[in-house]
């Protein structure tokens, strides 16, 4: 069975011509390959590197009717790709140690046909791949017995008998290859595919518990992620992400607390560790989850400003420790800095926005902090006028208020504009009455540095604060506002109900 090779034209963007030998030198690795049944003029060689695949070279198929693969620095261990215009399926090699071999088979059956000279590994690989094979149909076709029988209503204790079996020959097979090649890359990916081995736990819910946590705490027993040739195979990428995705509550500093020991276990290795560090924090700070820039701010200052990113020049450095310290004071759980803006006059403003001098267009009450909101709730809106999003948010943020304002819900609303566009805040307002029923501020000249203290980069920016002004939520959705407002409403009631 040949695997479909995904993603090959942008792999060809990324393509990198290995140099041939010049003036006799001997090679450092040279692959010859021999197709039965393959029509195409060339062929090309990948690899696999973390989730993604790669081009490493192409050949044309030379005057003997074979490909040669060569070059004068050594191919990095890890699962290496043979990959067959023009439908881009691929053959996988290992690549270890020895890198001088010949392989020979029939493109339209390439497992069953495969054979090496000079790479025992190869051979042994293609002998397990082909005992997969065999058993695979067969586990399928029971599995498709137990199903019809279930739909039925039948008895399908024998089918799984012999699913049983199979899977007992499939489990003894593995164990005998890897104590066959201990210490070879054959070994450490079939050791790092296998579940691990459970104790038993009982159906009880503390059973259960006892089970996640096990599983947890051993998810990496099998898989060294400091070895340099697992970060060219597709089970490195997949061990962690099952580690993330299905291991990890979805929380911040739990999230932290796992990519803390996934870089810890790579460490060792350089390459697995930078590849990973930089992966992170570029993946949380493009997160659009809600409350995951602490998982940046984390991975931002203990990593890079702590100096575990030395590769990391000095203006990137700076950079992303600066942004990161932005954001310190604004993740939630943090009490949210104050400010104290002028409370809009928007009679005033309205009546002054022909003046002659832009700096008396619009009028102003008293200012008003926002520590000194007394509410059960308060919910800071930063908006524009003219931002498109706004637009669409503020008819819903109205609405939503509406709902909101007799549950001790405060609005304390800032128009983002400066001191020549102060009039259009007004007139916005004005032309969407339910405004009024907001606490409707700007700062003309942005002395209260409201847009540094909350990082205003766009609008609108949405934060829900509690009665004593703690960030409980931010950049929330108009259209999810209504909803979080409930259960937040239920989790207080919850919590003094409990007291």
């Amino acid at each position: 069975m040949i695997k479909e090779f995904l993603s090959f034209s942008f792999l060809v963007l990324l393509f990198l011509l290995t140099c041939l030998n010049a003036f006799g030198q001997d090679s450092a690795y040279k692959i010859t390959v021999k197709l039965d049944n393959f029509d195409q003029d060339s062929l090309f060689l990948g690899y696999h590197f973390a989730e993604k695949q790669y081009i490493k070279d192409s050949i044309a198929i030379n005057d003997d009717g074979v490909f040669v693969f060569e070059g004068d620095e050594a191919l990095k261990c890890g699962i290496h790709l043979l990959i067959l215009p023009p439908n881009n399926s691929y053959m996988q090699l290992l690549i270890d140690q020895d890198q001088e071999f010949s392989l020979s088979t029939d493109a339209k059956e390439a497992v069953k046909n495969m054979s090496f000279e000079g790479s025992e590994l190869n051979t042994r690989f293609y002998e397990y791949l082909n005992f997969l094979g065999g058993k695979g149909p067969e586990a399928k076709a029971i599995n498709e017995k137990i199903a019809a029988a279930k739909e039925a209503g039948k008895d399908s204790k024998a089918e799984e008998e012999m699913l049983n079996k199979i899977n007992t020959e499939v489990d003894a097979f593995q164990k005998q290859v890897i104590e066959q090649n201990e210490g070879n890359l054959l070994a450490t990916i079939i050791k790092g595919s296998r579940d691990i081995d459970l104790p038993e736990f009982d159906d009880s819910e503390e059973g259960k518990k006892a089970r996640y946590y096990y599983i947890k705490q051993h998810w990496f027993d099998n898989v060294d992620l400091a070895d340099p040739c697992i970060l060219r195979t597709s089970l490195f990428q997949k061990k962690i992400d099952t580690y993330l995705k299905n291991l990890t509550p979805q929380h911040p500093d739990s999230i932290s607390q796992s990519l803390d020991r996934i870089l810890t276990l790579a460490e060792p290795n350089e390459e697995t560790y930078r590849h990973l560090l930089v992966k992170f924090l570029n993946q949380f700070a493009k997160s659009k989850i809600i409350g995951m820039d602490k998982v940046y701010v984390h991975l931002a200052l203990d990593y890079y400003k702590a100096g575990k990113a030395p590769w990391t020049d000095e203006e990137s450095l700076t950079k992303i420790i600066d942004n990161a310290e932005r954001l310190v004071p604004i993740l939630i759980g943090e009490t949210a800095p104050d400010i104290n803006l002028p409370v809009l006059d928007i009679e005033g403003t309205l009546a002054a926005k022909d003046h002659e001098s832009e700096h008396r267009r619009f009028k102003f009450q008293d200012t008003l902090s926002l520590h000194n909101i007394d509410s059960r709730f308060t919910i800071l809106y930063i908006w524009s006028p003219d931002c498109g999003h706004c637009k669409k948010a503020t008819p819903k943020m109205i609405e939503t208020f509406d709902k909101l304002k007799d549950k001790g819900v405060t609005m304390y609303a800032i128009c983002h504009r400066t001191y020549k566009d102060t009039p259009s805040c007004a007139e916005y307002i004005d032309e969407n009455p339910g405004m009024l029923k907001w606490i409707n501020l700007n700062d003309p000249y942005f002395k209260s540095k409201y847009n540094v203290k909350y990082d205003v980069k766009s609008t609108p920016q949405l934060y829900i604060l509690d009665e004593n002004k703690e960030i409980l939520l931010k950049r929330v959705g108009a259209d999810q506002l209504e909803e979080v407002m409930e259960s937040l409403f239920s989790k207080e009631e919850l919590r003094k109900n409990t007291k």
